[in-house]
């Protein structure tokens, strides 16, 4: 039974990667390491059919081309949503000009307060470039489930003052419409920054 030492191994080895790594390069396969959950091949948000700002309804489709953030969120949200809509507009300052490269969708958790107007107006106070998608009911359970993205509705002291609980993570998708990455809401604008770059 031969026995190799482990110089003899690695020096065995090292060729194997790396004709490993030319293979995956003639492929086409960049090989990536995200600083949030690596979720590709889960087909996530494939379902999302949603009403833009001009009453337009928009599909994951319609982003091609571009590396899209999904955030779940809604205009009277007091704290984690204008944080997460401040983080994404650091992160965009972080790309320049890859900036024009990815779109940035806030999905309403609330299409009941969350007008088209009212969202789209919400959405590029923090960025002109943002689109806030929002819709009936149906439509956002649809979308939602099909991201597996939680929200529900807190009551408040009046039925009108009710609060929305939901998920606040970032879903990033990539210009082909595949679910890449989900990253924490925690995140910095570097870390997204350095994720959305990983797809470009």
């Amino acid at each position: 039974m031969p026995v190799f030492s482990n110089k003899r191994r690695s020096l065995l080895t090292l060729p194997l990667a790396a004709a490993l790594a030319l293979s995956m390069t003639a492929c086409g396969k960049k090989e990536v390491a995200f600083k949030g959950s690596d979720i590709s091949g889960t087909k996530l948000g494939q379902d999302m059919a949603m009403v833009d700002g001009s009453g337009t309804l928009r599909t994951l489709a319609d982003y091609k081309g571009k590396v899209a953030v999904v955030f779940f969120g809604f205009t009277q949200c007091p704290d984690v949503c204008p944080t997460a809509m401040a983080e994404l507009a650091q992160t965009m300052e972080i790309l320049g000009d890859d900036a024009g490269k990815v779109q940035v969708l806030m999905i309403s958790v609330d299409p009941e307060r969350d007008t088209p107007e009212i969202l789209s107006a919400y959405v590029k106070a923090f960025n002109p470039d943002f689109v806030g998608l929002t819709g009936t009911p149906e439509q956002l359970s649809t979308t939602a489930k099909s991201f597996k993205a939680y929200y529900a509705k807190s009551a408040g002291a009046t039925p009108g003052q009710y609060s929305m609980d939901h998920a606040s993570s970032f879903y990033i998708i990539d210009p082909e419409g595949e679910a890449r990455v989900l990253v924490s809401g925690n995140a910095s604008a570097q870390d997204i920054a350095d994720d959305i770059r990983q797809l470009l």
